[in-house]
């Protein structure tokens, strides 16, 4: 169903009755269309976009993250019928349809709030750019420019892929590694540290494809020590073949474990 608009209505008097907005409509096309329903009974918890690290009041560090890539598979995820839990940091995208979106702005609210609705999640997909550091004592007051030199001592930011993969239990937890180079041994090596069972890794700096980009290119490195190319396309596209994977792995942990 796509509810009705708000604003001024024929009859003269304001409040819901306009017609949807055509995008809406054609965005709830789209996902009945897309629908395979080869998710539902699956709880799939993913984190998105950067994270803001104050540095002031009015400053902070942060990357090129848009967070499309994880908006892309938190749609893909609903529209297979999977319960989703969207955990995005600060970004300028609509919420997915059906799709349960909590906003956080700092590394530290990411993990507090992922560590919070991990419990019910089958399925952990941590496409998030988080910061690698941050500033622990941040000042109260706007910092003033001078013209002598500043310097910075950053405290290394939780590693919450890390901590999903100590905890993971008999989840699936599949990570992302945005690298600009060494991207295949990039993604192996924190397949294995983190203890994931699959790592996207896409090369990341170009124009056309990756961070901002509606593209993207990647390769799924998996713990069987498979590699898994996906030519470029959008990343809608990338997000079910991503997750066409992802139910091949499930089905594979099911077996193991005599489900």
């Amino acid at each position: 169903m796509v509810e009705p608009g708000s604003g001024y209505l024929a009859c003269g008097m304001t409040g819901p009755g306009r017609l949807a907005d055509p995008e809406e409509i054609v965005a709830a096309i789209d996902s009945e269309a897309r629908k395979r329903h080869d998710l539902e009974g699956e709880t799939v918890l993913i984190t998105a976009g950067p994270t803001q690290e104050p540095l002031d009041p009015v400053r902070y560090l942060t990357n090129r993250s848009s967070g499309k890539m994880g908006y892309a598979l938190a749609e893909a995820a609903a529209a297979r019928g999977a319960k989703v839990v969207l955990i995005s940091g600060p970004v300028h995208l609509a919420p997915p349809r059906g799709v349960e979106v909590i906003s956080v702005r700092t590394a530290v609210e990411m993990r507090a709030k992922v560590m919070e609705n991990l419990g019910p999640a089958h399925i952990v997909i941590k496409s998030a750019a988080v910061a690698d550091f941050h500033l622990s004592k941040v000042p109260d007051q706007k910092v003033k420019k001078t013209a002598a030199r500043i310097s910075l001592e950053l405290d290394p930011t939780p590693d919450i892929l890390a901590e999903l993969g100590r905890k993971k239990d008999d989840r699936l937890l599949i990570g992302f590694a945005a690298e600009t180079q060494n991207l295949v041994q990039e993604a192996r090596r924190k397949l294995e540290s983190k203890n994931c069972d699959m790592v996207v890794g896409n090369l990341v700096g170009g124009a056309d494809v990756g961070f901002e980009s509606d593209q993207n290119e990647v390769i799924l490195v998996l713990r069987t020590g498979e590699t898994i190319p996906l030519e470029r396309a959008s990343k809608r596209e990338i997000a079910d073949r991503i997750f066409d994977q992802v139910l091949k792995l499930r089905l594979a942990l099911h077996a193991a474990n005599g489900r």
